[in-house]
């Protein structure tokens, strides 16, 4: 029983969440255009996020030689072919941006550059021209890599016994991509995310952003594994993997809290007001989504 088959129930379920997710998506596109276009960023970032950390942990785990996640790498492989979907997502907001459809960058709007110091200061990286290159060149090489990464799994299946050409090939791929994607998706966070507010300043926000994506598919991957053990998948699937998957979880969980702490802190100690602006907002309109944040993710 290894190929997933949908149930006719199921695809009714789904089919339906569908349906009233696109009729949510035309109400508010006709009666909020700011709220819309600010949700539609901060899905489409989200879900091509873990497409992308599903690929890295993938790599991750390779390079070091693990085997203890073999049985359970099909669900991150197919996780990281949503980067395909999720791509054109973010080109629907790359089209906006062009359009004038939305204004979710305020350093997009030439007069405001203009006038700001700041903004002229980050326009090499913040324009139109390399929102646009950065986004194809770098999600069209995550998504090479996954696709390249899926086609050398499935040969590692088919090979015959002391043929480890393919698994050679795999770890190869593995090691070029993690440094990739490293560098590579800090400079996607900083321009998709954090340039919203241009003027904001910090270090740490990529790597707070990329814990949180890592604990996101670990937990999705831990509730999608038992509701397929349900269904009769992964019958091979034990509580050593459980556990193994929820120390990920909790050792992630952790460490995204000292990043948490560590830039509030920082930036609360060198009480900037370019720096100090993004939690004073946060702490004056979201009190209970900003600190409940702290302490349901802890």
């Amino acid at each position: 029983m290894n190929q997933f088959t949908f149930e006719a129930r199921t695809r009714t379920i789904l089919g339906a969440f569908m349906i009233l997710g696109v009729v949510c998506l035309l109400i508010a596109g006709l009666t909020d255009s700011a709220r819309f276009w600010s949700n539609f960023l901060h899905n489409s970032v989200f879900f091509l996020g873990l497409g992308f950390i599903s690929m890295f942990i993938l790599a991750a785990f390779t390079t070091a030689y693990a085997g203890w996640h073999v049985q359970i790498k099909r669900i991150w492989e197919s996780f990281s072919l949503f980067m395909i979907p999720g791509l054109i997502l973010m080109l629907v907001v790359i089209l906006g941006l062009w359009l004038g459809w939305h204004h979710l960058y305020h350093w997009a709007d030439e007069a405001s550059v203009a006038n700001d110091p700041i903004l002229q200061g980050k326009s090499s990286f913040l324009n139109k021209g390399w929102y646009t290159f950065g986004t194809l060149l770098i999600v069209g090489l995550w998504i090479w890599f996954a696709r390249r990464n899926r086609q050398l799994s499935r040969d590692m299946e088919q090979a015959g016994e002391g043929d480890y050409q393919a698994y050679k090939k795999s770890y190869t791929i593995s090691a070029i991509f993690l440094p990739i994607a490293g560098f590579s998706s800090a400079a996607m966070i900083w321009q998709w995310v954090m340039s919203v507010d241009a003027h904001w300043y910090s270090t740490l926000f990529a790597w707070y952003a990329t814990a949180s994506l890592f604990v996101a598919a670990m937990c999705l991957t831990i509730m999608l594994l038992i509701w397929l053990r349900s269904k009769g998948y992964f019958s091979t699937i034990t509580a050593n993997h459980f556990h193994d998957l929820g120390k990920y979880v909790f050792a992630i969980s952790i460490f995204w809290t000292y990043l948490w702490f560590s830039q509030y802190m920082l930036i609360w100690y060198g009480n900037n007001g370019e720096e100090t602006i993004y939690f004073h907002l946060r702490q004056q309109e979201y009190p209970v989504l900003f600190y409940g944040n702290l302490l349901l993710n802890f």
